[in-house]
């Protein structure tokens, strides 16, 4: 079996520090897997880009001008937040970032090794996403699905006088009620079929029984358009 392909990942780095979303910026095109990389420079522009291109991951500055990186989760709302590593250079901001939900965060200046974790951890997460996003679709393609056709009886078992019959439905010419059973008519003769004719009828293919008045001789309102429109002229 082919190992599944790892979803490609756009990023979008959020820093008003030009070295800080460059040192970002070329460590994400080292990663295969990552298929875009965004920036912005300030918190407003931030908002906007993820509004308008929907990333699957956010290094977002803690401290930036006018709109900082918890203004931007409230300008956007949790909910609707992208996968978030908050980037900062100072330690009370970490516990910032964890009571926002962030995936991680990294403390300025971070090694190599240091941001790989973050990768780890961020392409983990992803993956959970991706498969319980697939989960729901399937869900709800399932849901939506027309119903599994009724499988309709092709042969009915008919007991006699201690003898078994199998009888094929293409076989009958036409069922009549009698009681609280029918009568099969088939070839000329009579064969009492221990069902009701309502239980019955929904069980046979519709194409090849049309349901009429109990009495042979008369067709019912309730049935005559179906049987009109069956045979293809009035009655």
């Amino acid at each position: 079996m082919n190992a599944r392909t790892p979803e490609p990942i756009r990023v979008l780095v959020a820093d008003d520090e030009l070295p800080a979303r460059q040192r970002l910026m070329d460590l994400l095109c080292r990663d295969e897997q990552i298929a875009t990389v965004s920036e912005a420079a300030d918190g407003q522009t931030t908002v906007e880009m993820i509004q308008k291109e929907n990333p699957d991951l956010l290094f977002l500055d803690v401290q930036m001008p006018e709109l900082d990186g918890l203004g931007v989760i409230g300008a956007i709302g949790a909910a609707q937040m992208p996968l978030t590593v908050f980037v900062t250079a100072f330690d009370q901001h970490a516990i910032r970032a964890f009571e926002a939900n962030a995936l991680d965060y990294l403390l300025k200046p971070f090694s190599d090794e240091r941001f790989e974790a973050t990768m780890v951890r961020a392409k983990s997460r992803l993956d959970e996403r991706s498969m319980r996003d697939f989960g729901h679709r399937v869900m709800k393609m399932v849901s939506s699905a027309p119903p599994t056709p009724e499988r309709r009886l092709d042969r009915l078992v008919v007991k006699s006088g201690g003898t078994t019959r199998f009888i094929r439905v293409i076989d009958i010419d036409w069922i009549e009620a009698a009681g609280v059973y029918v009568t099969l008519h088939v070839g000329g003769k009579e064969l009492l079929y221990r069902a009701a004719l309502n239980d019955l009828a929904e069980k046979l293919d519709p194409r090849r029984f049309v349901r009429v008045h109990r009495s042979a001789t008369r067709v019912s309102r309730t049935y005559r358009s179906q049987l009109e429109k069956r045979l293809g002229q009035p009655l």
